[in-house]
């Protein structure tokens, strides 16, 4: 027996679309009330009205990751637990397939085929990858004369924010998430204005139903509060021009880095 091909244009209608930021383990309105409009390029239409996130929203994100780091209790879980909440939040992902892959069509305007095909697959293994590689990493022992000792670990660095571009928002988004959880930190997204939505959904999955609260967190809107004010480690994935100049506002106040 055939399995019958879904109505992607009527799971489209009846979508619930969620535009709100996810700070401190809920949906939130940007502290402003400003949003952007999220619009598929497909047709045009009006996806959701996204909360445009400011200095203050990035100001009360970190403060909520960073009391969740302080906590322990995600940063000083033991690997074998660390790794067991990642698989499962990758099986969360792959639970909620059919979803994250209109939600990406939707935004994106790729073929739905190639987000079922591509997209959440590659996002689940990442993810995958990272949950077993948790209890993998070995700390060192530095070479040293007789009468030293020197011992090289690692540990998390506490709040790490990611800037991820428009294209593959959700494979991009993996690739941040996964080593920055599997090691103990908080986390928090910044997805593009012009692809928000999966990165919303996943920070709810992740908070809700995998990760302890303000572990996961999104802020959508622009990137400069980001860099300007908010202290925290971050990593971001841009083309060359912007690369070239978060540094310049972000380094007085935070740690960089960039692929």
């Amino acid at each position: 027996m055939t399995t019958p091909t879904p109505d992607w244009h009527a799971r489209a209608r009846s979508l619930a679309i969620n535009g709100h930021a996810f700070i401190d383990g809920r949906y939130v309105a940007a502290a402003s009330g400003a949003t952007f409009d999220c619009v598929s390029p497909i047709d045009g239409r009006l996806l959701a009205q996204v909360a445009s996130t400011d200095a203050a929203d990035a100001d009360l994100a970190v403060a909520a990751a960073r009391r969740a780091f302080e906590s322990g209790t995600w940063s000083r879980q033991p690997p074998r637990e660390r790794k067991r909440v990642l698989l499962r939040f990758a099986q969360l992902i792959e639970q909620h397939a059919e979803e994250l892959a209109l939600l990406e069509t939707l935004d994106m305007g790729k073929p739905i085929g190639d987000s079922l095909a591509v997209d959440i697959p590659a996002t689940v293994r990442c993810i995958t990858w990272y949950a077993e590689a948790v209890d993998k990493l070995y700390d060192e022992i530095a070479p040293t004369g007789p009468d030293a000792l020197a011992m090289i670990t690692r540990e998390p660095v506490g709040v790490v924010g990611a800037i991820v571009p428009w294209n593959f928002p959700l494979i991009m988004a993996a690739w941040k998430i996964g080593p920055a959880l599997a090691v103990g930190n908080s986390f928090i997204l910044k997805p593009s204005e012009k692809s928000p939505l999966t990165a919303i959904r996943i920070a709810a999955l992740a908070s809700r139903r995998a990760f302890p609260t303000a572990c996961s967190t999104c802020c959508p809107g622009s990137a400069t509060p980001w860099a300007r004010r908010s202290r925290c480690t971050w990593t971001w994935t841009a083309s060359a021009s912007p690369a070239r100049r978060a540094p310049a506002s972000a380094c007085s106040s935070t740690r960089a880095s960039r692929t």
